[in-house]
């Protein structure tokens, strides 16, 4: 899914808006599946607004009303071009489950539905284009805070085994970003927020974009502030049946990001990960499998 059949209009005319339309604005790109199946006013409540800003907002997108933002929508959901969730966004929407086991399960579904939009071809061509840009970078500085920094370590810690190509921003005593110092335009900055966003991810990569360094965001939404200051930008889903955001479909972009990376480094991510593996074996970091019973 890309956003919906308005998602470069709202994107285009985003700064533009004021604050309530913004947030209406928002509500459309980041849940065009919502769009197709609830009706304004749920969609209103959802947004934080009042249902007249909804209709304001497809008049300041040239339509007629809102009704016509919902007809856009409902068709991209007949044609597929929603994806996956958009054709399954209705007995989602229709389920009301009770219960722990009832909650696991929509949990596991949602979950899927999200890591399927990953494999749809406008999100496999921004995954390749970005990985493309990793692998021709320098140096690649990773950054995630907060829930973020899981999925930015592993990143990190996936490509370490390769070299020394990553650097991650964290470090102790609050001395993680002062590693910026030495990224130049031949580097990248590959940094992960979603909201709420944190406060020093943000401020961080709009120093790297400053100082003419790429950022590569990994955020919730086109209209993010991360997203505003990137070169290149992967979408990634949140949303949950839980009150918990999902760090689930972030997580497996970085592993994918990673694994396209070493293998544009063919045999020399190899032989790195041969020397790593000696190393590791060395020093006995990992249990071995022993084979047939021990002597008494």
């Amino acid at each position: 899914m890309a956003g919906g059949p308005l998602a470069q209009p709202i994107v285009d005319a985003f700064d533009s808006l004021s604050p309530k339309l913004r947030l209406a604005a928002r509500y459309i790109l980041d849940r065009p599946d919502d769009v197709a199946l609830l009706s304004m006013r749920e969609q209103a409540r959802h947004a934080g607004v009042p249902p007249a800003t909804m209709t304001r907002l497809a008049q300041r997108l040239g339509l007629d009303g809102y009704d016509a933002v919902r007809a856009l929508y409902a068709g991209a959901v007949r044609d597929g071009t929603l994806g996956f969730a958009g054709k399954a966004g209705a007995q989602v929407e229709a389920q009301k489950l009770r219960g722990e086991r009832a909650l696991a399960a929509d949990m596991v579904q949602s979950l899927g539905q999200e890591i399927a939009r990953l494999a749809e071809p406008a999100a496999l061509d921004r995954l390749v284009a970005a990985a493309d840009r990793l692998h021709r970078a320098r140096r690649i500085y990773c950054l995630g805070l907060r829930a973020c920094h899981s999925a930015a370590w592993h990143f990190h810690y996936m490509l370490s085994l390769l070299g020394d190509k990553t650097v991650m921003l964290d470090d102790a005593g609050g001395t993680g970003l002062d590693a910026l110092r030495d990224a130049g335009r031949g580097d990248v900055v590959l940094a992960a927020s979603v909201e709420p966003y944190a406060r020093a991810t943000i401020e961080a990569a709009r120093y790297a974009a400053g100082e003419g360094v790429p950022v590569v965001a990994l955020t919730d939404s086109e209209v993010s502030p991360l997203a505003q200051l990137a070169s290149s930008t992967i979408l990634v889903a949140t949303e949950s049946p839980s009150f918990f955001h999902s760090m689930t479909p972030l997580l497996a972009v970085t592993e994918i990001l990673a694994a396209l990376v070493a293998g544009r480094s063919g045999q020399k991510a190899l032989a790195a990960l041969g020397r790593t593996e000696a190393q590791l074996a060395a020093f006995g970091v990992h249990l071995s499998r022993r084979r047939g019973k021990e002597k008494a």
